[in-house]
């Protein structure tokens, strides 16, 4: 059996920051299990391959949430990366950090070393921005390459001047001093080509030769011994592949994500007592949080038709894709090295909110009604919007005592009526954008939700018809004080009454944050890396205000 000072579960966005990290020391021996295979497909690294990626089950766990109260019978599509990068190797590469208050507020829940001041030099830490950015707040040395849209489409200025006539801000960096504002969106692309996590941290760290990677490795359980972790077990080639198991001098570290992690810990007798005993799971530790309070950003996408001007949903397909392909080759530029979403905006619900509580997205194309990530024929734009803290909670739990079967994901959208009341904001500003004087030239009808829909329960009624998950689960194993009912993990992310243990991914954000969770994913993993190393942190970042 083969022991190490640290396994890793998962080589996902976290799982990849931490090898990397964890492998600076060359004395330190790092096991990594992932349960997919190896990120060689072109697919993952052609940006515009994440419409291809969306569905394929090869690296795409491909889940399913179940319907709820506020989806209209729908169980809407999760997909989630099931390769090298995780879902950093399969997402629309978007950079988004999120706000201040974010932060703030994981620490005044009493979370220490979690404000802003102190995440913000581990954000720094990790990147490179190419581009614009007040060095106060962005990086220029760390593996992760950061780069702003270059694709000057005109509908995407029109939007920006429609955004700036209704009296919102340009922002040249939503990842500085302030978020709130419209602007191209700033990915993780370089020279056109995804910058994931295993190849910004993983494939450089694998070279030193003291971290051993194992792919097609799905993780059936965490071995024990009283209340420490010392082990884990795996099988590899699928369902009735070969068992193995593999041991940690020092620690087990889950970053499986906001589905799988809470998964493996009630597969492994952690969890709530009377969710294990339901499926005959002998309870090694009773911690009733584990998969409970998951929270995702829901969105309606408002679709306007476009005349006078192509939209991507012309441009990808016959002779033009051919050329556009050509181009791609020659220059790594063009339609093949966007991202899903050009334009970011952030702005508010209401006057008297204090800081921006919506983010809209904006792209010269449209998808086909129920089938997420395949374009429509007619030339359309979309303007996607949602809250940017929801307060609705949901849940992951096993449905069964098999490892492979999928687990029961409820997110309970909208659930909150705060929640109801900012999707309908958000949709009401999203017409009033598409409406704007200067997308009038190309503007032709409003398709979705469609100009009949005109009071708020109207407006609610499409959103609970048409909105969809934006790709962002988190809050599953929460980080939070011992006395929490619903904490599973402290402010140092070590399992609650468990030693040798910590989980290490999005599951751990105790609230929602007002940004996709990718930049922060990785944040919060170079953050743990320091103290499972019993490194110092970093200095917090002094600031104004």
């Amino acid at each position: 059996m083969d022991t190490f000072d640290y396994v890793i579960i998962g080589a996902g966005s976290a799982g990849c920051v931490l090898a990397s990290r964890l492998g600076e020391d060359p004395a330190a021996k790092v096991c990594v299990l992932e349960a997919g295979p190896r990120d060689w497909h072109p697919y993952i690294h052609l940006p515009a391959g994440f419409i291809k990626t969306f569905h394929m089950r090869s690296v795409n766990w491909a889940y399913q949430q179940e319907p709820g109260p506020w989806t209209g019978g729908r169980s809407i599509y999760a997909p989630r990366g099931k390769t090298l990068g995780g879902s950093s190797s399969i997402n629309g590469h978007i950079y988004n950090r999120g706000q201040r208050q974010d932060f703030d507020t994981w620490a005044q829940i009493g979370n220490r070393g979690w404000g802003y001041s102190d995440v913000l030099p581990y954000f720094k830490r990790l990147e490179t921005r190419v581009g614009p950015g007040d060095d106060t707040y962005r990086g220029r040395e760390g593996n992760l390459t950061v780069t702003t849209m270059d694709w000057k489409d005109p509908l995407c200025e029109a939007f920006m001047a429609g955004a700036i006539s209704l009296g919102i801000p340009r922002n040249p960096d939503y990842n500085g001093a302030i978020q709130e504002g419209v602007s191209y969106a700033q990915r993780t692309i370089k020279n056109g080509l995804r910058v994931s996590a295993a190849t910004a941290f993983l494939h450089p760290a694998i070279k030193r030769g003291n971290i051993d990677v194992r792919t097609h490795a799905h993780v059936t359980g965490i071995v024990f011994e009283g209340k420490r972790a010392v082990g884990v077990r795996y099988r590899r080639g699928g369902k009735n592949g070969t068992l193995h198991e593999v041991r940690a001098a020092r620690e087990i570290i889950l970053s499986g994500g906001t589905y799988n992690s809470p998964q493996l810990l009630q597969l492994s007798g952690v969890g709530s007592p009377e969710l294990l005993q339901s499926h005959g799971i002998e309870v090694r530790h009773a911690l009733p949080g584990v998969g409970e309070g998951l929270q995702d950003h829901y969105a309606p996408r408002s679709v306007a038709r476009v005349k006078n001007i192509k939209t991507i949903n012309e441009r990808r397909r016959g002779l033009s894709l051919v050329g556009e392909a050509l181009k791609w080759a020659a220059t790594r530029r063009g339609l093949l090295s966007l991202s899903p979403t050009m334009v970011y905006c952030f702005w508010h619900s209401g006057e008297t909110t204090e800081s921006s509580d919506l983010q809209l997205t904006f792209t010269p194309a449209s998808y086909k009604e129920g089938v997420q990530g395949t374009l429509e024929d007619l030339p359309g734009m979309t303007v996607t919007s949602w809250q940017q803290r929801p307060e609705s909670r949901g849940y992951v739990r096993i449905r069964s005592a098999d490892p492979f079967v999928q687990p029961i994901i409820q997110t309970n959208y909208l659930t909150a009526d705060l929640d109801r009341r900012i999707v309908v904001a958000g949709m009401k500003l999203a017409r009033r954008l598409l409406e704007s004087d200067p997308l009038r030239p190309y503007y032709d009808y409003e398709d979705f939700p469609g100009p009949d829909v005109q009071t708020d329960e109207e407006f609610l009624q499409a959103a609970t018809k048409r909105g969809t998950t934006t790709f962002h689960p988190g809050c599953t194993c929460r980080m939070g004080p011992a006395d929490a009912s619903w904490a599973v993990v402290d402010d140092r992310l070590r399992v609650h009454g468990l030693e040798g243990l910590r989980v290490v991914d999005a599951s751990i954000m105790p609230r929602m944050i007002s940004a996709n969770l990718n930049a922060s994913t990785q944040m919060i993993a170079d953050k743990a890396s320091d103290m499972i190393r019993g490194k110092a942190a970093l200095e917090a970042v002094r600031l104004a205000g």
